[in-house]
């Protein structure tokens, strides 16, 4: 079964949560009821052995079906590439702001890019994103940065979405759109 989005000219999901919600758990179940060819597209970048013991455990838990692309800051260049075969699940929109934050790109314009390949990407795509302005207000400028710059990405990609799911404690909720099928 094939993901249903709204009538809507981009087919994106949003999946919003916090730090170990589930979201890549849902996120990837709604990936496996797709159907179409699976295509990983991450963001992160390995700079210790915590981080890669995480990145090995997302690899085993998704299993071989799958083909990975790891790219830290062209997210729009590999939606661009994807075939309507396809669906691209985009894990994680957090580390790939950060990654541009850290790197001081032009946060505004590369947002603008990959909501431009969004709307261009014939592909299914579902991404996964952190939501984190329920917390308390950070001790720091670039953390208080961050969680302004994290805020506006995830209300342009809501804005943008056919679909957003929420995800608390490993349990969805819809914020925007029908509940797909693979979370009924």
């Amino acid at each position: 079964m094939t993901l249903s989005f709204t009538n809507m000219c981009i087919s994106f999901t949003l999946v919003l949560g916090g730090a170990s919600s589930g979201k890549s758990d849902i996120a990837e179940k709604l990936c496996f009821h797709s159907q179409l060819d699976r295509v990983y597209l991450a963001s992160s970048q390995v700079y210790d052995d915590e981080m890669r013991t995480k990145v090995e455990q997302h690899r085993t838990n998704r299993g071989p079906d799958w083909r990975t692309i790891e790219e830290p800051f062209r997210a729009d260049q590999v939606i661009l590439e994807a075939k309507a075969h396809q669906i691209l699940l985009f894990d994680c929109a957090t580390l790939w702001l950060t990654n541009h934050l850290l790197a001081d790109h032009d946060i505004a314009q590369e947002t603008d890019m990959l909501l431009a390949a969004l709307k261009s990407c014939p592909a299914q795509v579902v991404i996964v994103s952190n939501e984190v302005g329920q917390g308390i207000v950070p001790e720091n400028a670039l953390a208080r940065r961050f969680r302004i710059e994290q805020g506006q990405l995830n209300r342009r990609l809501a804005a943008e979405a056919g679909t957003v799911v929420g995800v608390m404690a490993g349990l969805p909720f819809m914020l925007k759109g029908d509940r797909p099928e693979a979370l009924k």
